[in-house]
């Protein structure tokens, strides 16, 4: 079931709010028990027979987290980490099975020709962000940081339907303490103003600019992929244009979680926040999915060593740490070479870090033009690395790759040509080409493109609009006070009424997040 359906909107969300406020008045442990049936009922909505994987899933750990918490009472610290590596194996080897068995069998059968063959396996929607946070879970109980005795919460925490599918990657320590609360289970008409709100933004950003954006982009990669040469601006114009449906597809998933939880008077952690506004690839993994950056920090690259074993070390470990999360996104060496691109960006970033501290010591904070320039350098590599996020083949992702190099030459429509006189024929004898066709496609692409990358690098983003309103858990009203803020106003109320009526009416072509895939 997808958010932007009429049968989740008109039915699901309606029914799941009425009983779970109503039950809430009698019992709060009902209560949270319908609300975790009926997270239920969302996952198997797309196929029940995974309903049976998550439930085994959550018995499993909710199991091991309970051993975890007795071997913390009696203070036996090797039979603990014996039963959170059993617990975190049998996790990493069900998230494996699902999502990288074909992968391992055909990429041993490609590079040693073994004709190995596996029936094709079913990817479960959601596996990575219910197998990470009930991961995360385990490390906290071993640690004696989290423990649950209550069957129902913890499979209300991990199943909450807001988060399920798409993250964010939930801790333990934020929820249980929000189950807990007796307003919770009370409905609260500012909780349904602002939550109503920011799922209107992100409804809006999904259905009319993320999904109106997407042809454009899909149009080009499938192009690239085909092995059709694309020209600097075509090349340019998919890669932006996807870098565009991404953020907007993302950032609105994102508005649309929190949004809905703040129905049922839970807050959820922020996962996105402006990545595009970053000035170096270190602050766009602290904007960029952050609470996945925030798993990989806690539970990967501290564990491996983080910074505190030497520099070359350090950069080994963020190596490793990405080229892991570029695997957790799919099974295609395309995803592991963006981690792994990733992995270079950081180790550059931070090996320049300490260079710039050796060759200007004074110099403690950065000038306008040093932060445009880090802007420029880092959006780039953003966009560069999109590239292979997208392509289906490393093959496709080199095409497009090539014509933003200018590989492929440089061309515009013919039509163009009459509007430009005499700048056109300048541009001529520069090795610019004036191509037949495709006049329509080049202007809506950029017609397109343009306005949504300035909307994300220059507007302020849904929590700050609502920063007065507590938009998400780890979020600081003080830092980024933008020129407007929501307020509950006429003003606002039309807005939200057009950006509301809009998402509605385009409901009817509305498309799957991209992050499902994952």
């Amino acid at each position: 079931m997808l958010f932007n359906s009429y049968t989740f909107l008109l039915l699901y969300l309606p029914i799941t709010a009425f009983v779970f406020f109503r039950l809430g008045g009698y019992s709060h442990r009902l209560a949270a028990a319908w609300l975790g049936a009926a997270s239920l009922f969302f996952y198997g909505y797309w196929n029940p027979a995974y309903v049976g994987l998550l439930l085994a899933s959550i018995f499993f750990n909710y199991g091991v987290g309970v051993a975890l918490a007795w071997e913390t009472d009696s203070g036996r610290l090797h039979r603990r980490s014996a039963i959170l590596a059993f617990g975190v194996a049998v996790d990493l080897g069900l998230l494996g099975y699902y999502k990288y068995a074909n992968f391992f069998i055909d990429t041993a059968n490609q590079m040693f020709d073994t004709g190995l063959s596996f029936q094709e396996v079913l990817l479960p929607l959601g596996i990575s962000f219910f197998t990470f946070t009930q991961i995360a879970f385990l490390v906290d109980a071993w640690a004696g940081k989290a423990r649950e005795y209550s069957f129902t919460h913890y499979l209300l925490f991990v199943t909450y339907f807001p988060h399920l599918i798409a993250g964010p990657v939930l801790h333990h320590k934020e929820m249980m303490p929000q189950f807990a609360k007796a307003e919770t289970y009370r409905l609260s008409w500012d909780n349904v103003t602002i939550g109503t709100t920011i799922f209107a933004i992100g409804l809006f950003k999904k259905v009319v600019l993320a999904d109106g954006i997407s042809p454009y982009a899909n149009s080009a990669f499938a192009a690239a992929d085909a092995g059709e040469q694309m020209d600097f601006f075509a090349a340019w114009g998919g890669a932006l244009a996807y870098t565009a449906q991404l953020y907007f597809d993302f950032s609105g998933y994102s508005d649309m979680a929190i949004g809905l939880s703040r129905l049922f008077g839970i807050v959820l952690p922020l996962n996105f926040n402006s990545p595009y506004k970053a000035t170096s690839i270190v602050e766009f993994w602290r904007r960029w999915h952050m609470t996945l950056s925030r798993f990989l920090r806690d539970y990967l690259y501290i564990p491996l060593g983080g910074s505190h074993k030497g520099r070359v070390r350090r950069y080994g470990n963020l190596m490793a740490t990405m080229l892991l999360g570029g695997l957790w996104h799919g099974a295609s060496w395309n995803f592991v070479f963006w981690g792994g691109l990733h992995g270079l960006y950081l180790v550059i970033n931070h090996a320049w870090g300490a260079l710039r501290k050796q060759l200007f010591p004074t110099a403690h904070t950065r000038g306008t033009i040093e932060k445009l320039a880090g802007w420029c350098l880092t959006f780039i590599a953003v966009v560069v690395g999109w590239v292979f996020f997208r392509a289906v083949t490393m093959e496709g992702a080199l095409n497009m790759l090539s014509g933003m190099a200018g590989m492929n030459g440089v061309s515009l429509p013919a039509a163009f040509a009459p509007v430009l006189g005499g700048v056109g024929e300048i541009l001529q004898s520069l090795g610019l080409d004036f191509t037949l066709g495709g006049g329509s496609s080049f202007v809506f692409t950029w017609a397109w493109t343009l306005p949504l990358i300035a909307i994300a690098l220059f507007l302020p983003n849904t929590q700050e609009f609502m920063r007065n309103y507590r938009p998400g858990l780890d979020f600081d009203p003080v830092a980024g006070k933008p020129a407007f803020e929501w307020r509950p106003n006429l003003i606002w109320g039309m807005l939200l009424a057009f950006m509301t009526s809009a998402g509605l009416l385009s409901l009817s072509g509305a498309t799957e997040f991209l992050y499902y895939q994952f």
